[in-house]
């Protein structure tokens, strides 16, 4: 009880991402830069959604908008924090701090799993299923499908973040990641971690695995759907309709199984490079993925673009 009050009392100390001042300037010069891309993307998207009348009745723009929140939400977690270490070298996160950190990025993350499984449901049905579509994906059961996809998440993050909560921490508080994440907090602690660890390999394996199965299983369908498609303009048209949303999938599950599939020995500093691509890349690239492969995405801006004119004129 008295290492818990005394790690409550004095916090962590984050991993630094260079020791030479020169390249903290540089890095954090790069990763303001990026997160400030991340920012207008995404934000840029939500305002093209809301404001095109045809883009917002739409259930797969209604899921990329509650997608690109997420993606804003997941990077702010942990891009400020990260900034300031650079700028300020302020390495220091306090242990209630350490904790909100951790449950918003378990959060938004897994948010950001679950909505992907569920634009893979809707491409599946829009595809496989047209004549049904608009009935089994009425506002309302896509007001359903995004409400899930935040409450799981959240439940999620607060199981693990009320478990982490009752461990008791060594006199080590150098957390080798740069962000609160909850296998190198593991590694810090005095306690007994067998009921958390054996959670994350069972719930944890599960909560992964089930939407990334999810995915795979309706584009084996869609793919199939369309390879029985007659004309090479129907297979086009098809194939155009989910090429957006394949390739943020494949950019989101790789980097997610390249940072936590790596044997055991490198969950260290080795994680850092992975872990940068999955918290700041992937919320950076992908609204230039929805903007630049979506030509429905690509003509709600020019019409955004021509009525700011006309406003102007």
């Amino acid at each position: 009880m008295r290492k818990e009050n005394q790690t409550e009392l004095s916090g962590f100390l984050l991993l630094d991402l260079s020791t030479q001042p020169e390249h903290q300037r540089l890095l954090a010069s790069l990763f303001l830069a990026m997160y400030l891309l991340i920012l207008l993307g995404n934000l840029l998207i939500i305002l093209l959604i809301r404001l095109d009348a045809h883009l917002c009745q739409t259930p797969m723009y209604f899921f990329l908008t509650h997608l690109s929140l997420a993606d804003v939400g997941f990077a702010s977690v942990t891009i400020p924090k990260m900034l300031q270490n650079l700028l300020f070298q302020v390495k220091t996160i306090s242990y209630s701090g350490c904790l909100v950190q951790m449950y918003s990025y378990m959060a938004f993350g897994n948010t950001d799993s679950f909505l992907l499984a569920s634009m893979a449901y809707d491409r599946y049905l829009a595809i496989c299923h047209p004549l049904y579509y608009t009935t089994l994906m009425s506002h309302k059961r896509c007001l359903l499908l995004v409400t899930t996809c935040w409450v799981l998440a959240s439940l999620h993050s607060l199981l693990y973040t009320l478990m982490m909560s009752r461990l008791a921490f060594c006199s080590t508080r150098e957390i080798p990641q740069f962000f609160c994440e909850i296998y190198p907090l593991l590694g810090l602690s005095c306690s007994d971690t067998s009921l958390i660890e054996t959670t994350a390999l069972v719930e944890g394996f599960l909560d992964v695995l089930g939407p990334f199965f999810l995915v795979v299983i309706s584009y084996v369908r869609i793919f199939y759907t369309i390879l029985n498609v007659p004309s090479k303009h129907g297979k086009r048209k098809a194939f155009s309709t989910c090429g957006s949303h394949l390739s943020v999938v494949i950019l989101f599950y790789g980097n997610l199984c390249w940072v936590y599939l790596q044997p055991p020995s490198k969950n260290s500093d080795k994680s850092v490079v992975p872990s940068l691509m999955y918290t700041v890349v992937t919320p950076m690239l992908n609204p230039f993925i929805y903007t630049l492969r979506n030509n429905e995405m690509k003509a709600a801006l020019k019409r955004l673009v021509g009525r700011l004119r006309s406003f102007q004129g």
